[in-house]
């Protein structure tokens, strides 16, 4: 059957839904993931404004919807990023084609948390931490800043967890990125 502009009457159910905005709904995000995000913006915060770990824990717990967040996880991978900063990076910076400080604040962020979360969180399977950094770095980060951060982190993720990966780990050559 046919409506008045001539396309089928499903097409003009769908272009009805375009027309009000109706769109499938994402599903809330888990209280995993606003952990990451909540993360993700303290770091930011530590690494553009030199907030200290007090200031943006106080900082997240003011804001809406943190009660929501896994607790133990965001303090587990804050911690673990702002006290092992300097290791995290190291083992980032050889999968990095360009200097430290020529990467986003986003996506540094981003990568420090996603390598705290592949050295230190085991139980967290390695394609769900590449996976929520992909997402995050989709939210937060540039427009193709989340291809960035999926290739940088498809090689730490051998690295860091060779009985798990599929690909096996071979380290770079000194000098090679």
């Amino acid at each position: 059957m046919r409506g008045r502009d001539g396309q089928s009457d499903e097409s003009a159910e769908v272009s009805a839904e375009k027309l009000h905005g109706e769109r499938p709904r994402k599903a809330p995000a888990s209280p995993r993931h606003r952990a990451r995000e909540f993360v993700v913006q303290g770091l930011y915060q530590h690494l553009v404004g030199g907030q200290d770990h007090a200031a943006i824990v106080a900082q997240a717990e003011s804001v809406a919807g943190f009660e929501k967040a896994h607790r133990p996880l965001y303090d587990s991978l804050l911690s673990g990023v702002l006290d092992d900063q300097q290791a995290l990076r190291a083992l980032l910076e050889p999968h990095i084609a360009r200097s430290w400080d020529e990467v986003s604040p986003i996506e540094r962020s981003i990568l420090l948390l996603a390598a705290c979360e592949l050295r230190d969180h085991p139980e967290t399977p390695w394609r769900v931490v590449i996976n929520e950094a992909i997402e995050l770095a989709k939210s937060f980060g540039g427009t193709d800043g989340h291809k960035f951060v999926n290739g940088v982190l498809d090689k730490l993720a051998p690295q860091l967890r060779p009985h798990e990966s599929p690909l096996p780990f071979t380290p770079l050559a000194e000098g090679s990125k």
